[in-house]
């Protein structure tokens, strides 16, 4: 009998093909919660790999947002790092900051933790309709994962100081290692939809 949860799962996603989830409740539960404290726990260690910036910290989090996205589906990889964004609003020390609560979610780099949302949702929405399998589409796609990103984290960082202090500090810094990080991503991609094709054709 299928459930809601298996909506959840989209097979057209590396995840859905490496594990694929069945047409049972308990499984497709016990799948989606599995992958999605896997998630919120890179998301938690690549916070803690950065480069201390006043105001936003230079940090992993954004490739793992998009990998996830990418990875999971626009349902599964929006649920993880949701997850994560609940963890941290709780107060749990999962954000690049050394504070954590609710408020930190209404901080100067709030506006990019929310952007990790939507750029996971879009970019597992373009995967799942075959964007991350193009070398050319998944370079467009990784680049308006990250352009999601800055334009949320910009928009409330913009609230507390002036937009072009907020480009300043949160943006410029951030370009090369963003560039450098597009390009990791689309390579991590292409690396593993090449291992998946050829273990499909053994």
């Amino acid at each position: 009998m299928s459930t809601g949860t298996n909506a959840l799962a989209t097979p057209s996603t590396l995840v859905g093909l490496l594990w694929p989830s069945r047409d049972d409740a308990r499984f497709a539960a016990l799948r989606a919660i599995v992958l999605m404290v896997v998630g919120s726990a890179l998301l938690t260690l690549s916070a803690k790999v950065q480069v201390p910036l006043p105001y936003v910290p230079m940090t992993l989090q954004t490739l793992v947002v998009l990998l996830i996205g990418a990875s999971y589906g626009w349902r599964l990889g929006g649920a993880t790092v949701a997850l994560y964004l609940m963890q941290g609003a709780m107060g749990m020390p999962v954000f690049a900051g050394p504070t954590a609560g609710f408020g930190y979610l209404m901080g100067p780099t709030g506006g990019f933790l929310f952007g990790f949302v939507a750029a996971a949702v879009v970019m597992g929405f373009m995967a799942e309709r075959g964007w991350d399998r193009s070398l050319l589409r998944v370079i467009v796609m990784m680049s308006i994962g990250h352009a999601l990103i800055f334009v949320f984290g910009l928009a409330q960082l913009s609230l507390v100081m002036p937009f072009a202090k907020a480009w300043t500090v949160g943006a410029a810094p951030f370009v090369a290692a963003t560039v450098v990080k597009t390009a990791l991503a689309v390579a991590l991609m292409q690396a593993a939809w090449s291992v998946t094709r050829r273990g499909e054709a053994r």
